[in-house]
């Protein structure tokens, strides 16, 4: 599982010129799902983004964690992030989960951040999606699981 965080004054996710999701200060995720994630992996992660200090305390540190400052989340399904772009000059998709199994594991991710006390939205699964984000500092981080 490969996740693309970051920290957000807002964001916004468009399809077909409707907007499906919108949060204010939080983060916005990019979930990429392998062929060998699973619960655990997902359980793992939503941990780990729900209580990262990535949000800055009155003396300008990070200090504070999502839930500290009631932020919102925003869960973008984003298979590309399995890129492998070693040879060749058309990325190749194969290490990514496919849809009948990534779907669920993207669902069930959000659910956690909402179990974790996030109010947590998603995107729409295998959509042409427009994403607005209102990168905050930056802050910009990578994990895998």
């Amino acid at each position: 599982m490969k996740v693309v965080l970051q920290r957000v004054a807002s964001g916004r996710v468009i399809v077909d010129g409707q907007t499906v999701a919108k949060i204010g200060q939080g983060i916005v995720v990019l979930l990429g799902i392998g062929h060998d994630d699973g619960e655990q992996e997902a359980r793992y992660l939503a941990e780990k983004i729900v209580n990262l200090r990535i949000f800055e305390d009155e003396h300008g540190k990070m200090n504070r964690s999502l839930l500290d400052v009631g932020g919102e989340a925003v869960v973008v399904s984003q298979f590309t992030l399995y890129a492998d772009t070693r040879k060749g000059r058309r990325p190749s998709y194969t290490k990514a989960a496919l849809p009948v199994a990534a779907r669920p594991l993207v669902d069930r991710f959000v659910e956690l951040l909402t179990e974790a006390g996030v109010s947590a939205k998603s995107g729409e699964f295998g959509a042409h999606m427009l994403v607005e984000i209102h990168n905050d500092g930056p802050v910009t981080i990578v994990m895998e699981r």
